[in-house]
């Protein structure tokens, strides 16, 4: 699995966590991410979440306030990053419990760290989600 970028979005289409595992400048990391949440906040419900953009094939699903947007290769399954994000979300609402916008603002570098668990040089590494929050958690316990 390729990953090249994560991304959530508020509704506003404000960046509230991103994670890039290929090198882009900050104004071309700017430049695409305004263009591919414009793109994926202007369509309803009713449309698939699968988006082709440039070179990347883009899937993203809406939980409550924040947009996961995931970018990956052309040639990547779009349903296992579908439920590669679903467990994202999961791991982190067992860790904050139902997780909003402020948990990302408020705890952004343990949102990165669980990504950083669950991905690694785009690769998808652990999909264990006891394994993903143990550090975390003895992290907490150390402060």
């Amino acid at each position: 699995m390729t990953i090249r970028f994560v991304l959530m979005v508020n509704k506003q289409g404000q960046t509230r966590l991103a994670q890039y595992y290929e090198y882009l400048t900050i104004d071309q990391r700017r430049a695409l991410e305004g263009e591919i949440v414009r793109k994926c906040l202007a369509r309803n419900e009713q449309q698939c979440s699968f988006v082709e953009h440039r070179n990347y094939k883009i899937v993203y699903r809406r939980y409550a306030s924040l947009f996961f947007l995931v970018g990956v290769d052309n040639d990547e399954n779009e349903l296992a990053i579908l439920e590669f994000i679903h467990l994202l979300v999961e791991t982190m609402d067992r860790h904050f419990g139902n997780v909003c916008e402020l948990d990302i603002m408020f705890h952004l570098e343990k949102a990165h760290f669980m990504l950083e668990e669950m991905v690694m040089n785009g690769c998808i590494v652990e999909t264990n989600k006891s394994n993903i929050l143990a550090p975390i958690q003895l992290m907490d316990k150390a402060s």
